[in-house]
């Protein structure tokens, strides 16, 4: 993008441009600069310009690369100003885990905005994964001077049951597959570190798939990961094919062990340390809670093994504690308390490896405490994958959020049938909204270095329905880096 330094220039030069016509992009001003701390930003204004903002907030990027535009959302940046919205983004000031700033660099940047373009009659947040979690957290800021939220694949989880859910998983590959054998699981610092547990874990997880035992195994351990079941194709497997949905889940670990393990090193970074803890889990009771339950019994049945005995082991094993000090920064800057100041839809697809769907669960719930419910609205789209949204499921999104924000009441407006319809008629592909109920997500937890108090779940069936807290294992002072040390 060309970066202008005023508006009035950038306006003679979209002057200049040839007319819209139904199959052109219409034709946009482009303005951008540097905020206060290095963070860059960029927007395209659309010569009809109907005075609203879309606010996109981007995903996660391991760098170093890190500029303000986003060419991941370039197609439906250019549907919405199509259609006379403008939409601004910042690079954020740093790659990586950005969290510590995200959100201040997003209204920053609707400030720089305002002072280019004037100030816009209307501001939607729109974030995906990481920038789906920024978007939420802005939607939690008082006075931000954003009206409505779009949070798409978000991490809306937040960053510690983020580290939780994945350590869980890592923890379970590493002593049932590498008995005896140390392999380190937290506190990455270097590249070279995530390599070489990547590398260990994908060699042992190959080997695990040759064998029914294994391949058991890898089952318990993709459920504690929230692992879908379905990898591929235009519907998911039969719901008592547990094979086929074991080999979804092996075809998923293949591809998210690496990127999960090298991310670690960004959030450690971010944190300067890691906020991930095991300490005191009864992974018997994360599994009971998992909707693939059935699951893995069955095939631990089949393949002859005692479920109940590797649960003692994964739970007699989990000694990884927090750093507090990092545990302290994830919660300030990445953990959402649910506490909504506006309107906020979310959208996720049903088998997301990287933000598992499970995740809106647990988000739903933590807003039901902060009783702001009725700001949120949820929704599903039936396909595969990470952000594979079509650009007309984004755009439909935010118009509902714009017709949201014209009536101040939802309706039907989030229903799937009519986001269905709003979408199919964008002429921008295909939509696949559906009503969708997510499973639980099971690996929350609350850390107490008071001796006698920490987590215990409550009563849940996996398929979403039932959730508790209460008290349960004793957790110790401390903190350090974790190793799975096997059996």
């Amino acid at each position: 993008m060309r970066k202008l330094t005023s508006l009035a220039a950038a306006v003679s030069l979209a002057l200049m441009a040839a007319p819209a016509t139904a199959t052109a992009a219409e034709p946009v001003t482009e303005l951008g600069g540097t905020l206060a701390n290095g963070a860059t930003w960029a927007a395209e204004v659309p010569r009809n310009w109907n005075g609203k903002l879309v606010l996109y907030s981007h995903g996660f990027r391991p760098g170093p690369d890190n500029p303000a535009w986003d060419q991941g959302f370039d197609s439906t940046a250019q549907a919405l100003t199509d259609r006379g919205f403008a939409v601004a983004a910042s690079s954020y000031a740093t790659a990586g885990w950005a969290l510590g700033t995200a959100v201040q660099d997003q209204l920053d940047t609707l400030a720089a905005f305002s002072a280019e373009a004037g100030e816009p009659a209307r501001t939607i947040a729109f974030g995906t994964s990481m920038g789906g979690l920024v978007s939420s957290l802005i939607a939690e800021t008082p006075q931000s001077g954003v009206d409505g939220a779009v949070s798409t694949c978000g991490l809306l989880g937040g960053g510690i049951n983020l580290n939780n859910y994945q350590l869980d998983g890592l923890h379970a590959l590493a002593e049932l597959l590498l008995p005896g054998q140390e392999v380190q699981l937290t506190g990455f610092r270097t590249a070279e570190e995530a390599a070489a547990t990547t590398g260990v874990l994908l060699q042992a997880v190959q080997q695990a798939q040759t064998t029914p035992d294994g391949q058991a195994r890898l089952a318990l351990a993709a459920a504690l990961m929230n692992t879908p079941t379905w990898f591929s194709g235009d519907t998911p497997p039969d719901p008592r094919d547990y094979a086929a949905q074991q080999e979804a889940q092996y075809n998923w670990l293949l591809q998210t062990i690496p990127f999960v393990v090298g991310a670690r090193v960004s959030i450690v970074t971010a944190a300067n340390g890691d906020s991930g803890w095991n300490e005191g889990v009864d992974y018997r009771s994360l599994l009971q809670e998992s909707a693939q339950r059935r699951q893995v019994d069955a095939l631990y049945r089949a393949a002859g093994l005692d479920l109940r005995a590797d649960l003692r082991t994964l739970t007699g094993e989990a000694d990884i504690k927090p750093d507090p000090e990092a545990l302290e920064w994830v919660e300030e800057t990445s953990t959402p308390q649910g506490d909504l100041q506006i309107p906020v839809l979310t959208m996720h697809t049903l088998a997301d490896i990287l933000a598992p769907v499970e995740y809106t669960e647990e988000y739903g719930e933590t807003v039901r405490e902060a009783r702001a419910t009725p700001l949120l609205r949820q929704a599903y789209i039936e396909r595969t994958g990470h952000c594979t949204f079509t650009d007309a499921e984004r755009v439909a999104a935010v118009l509902a959020m714009d017709e949201r924000l014209d009536t101040g009441r939802w309706a039907n407006i989030a229903e799937p049938r009519q986001l269905d319809r709003r979408a199919e008629s964008l002429n921008l592909g295909e939509a696949d909204f559906i009503r969708y109920q997510p499973a639980e997500f099971v690996n929350d937890r609350s850390w107490d270095p008071c001796p006698g108090q920490g987590h215990g779940h409550g009563k849940g069936d996996g398929y979403g329905k039932g959730h508790g807290h209460g008290k349960g294992h004793g957790h110790g002072k401390g903190h350090g880096h974790g190793h799975g040390r096997g059996r």
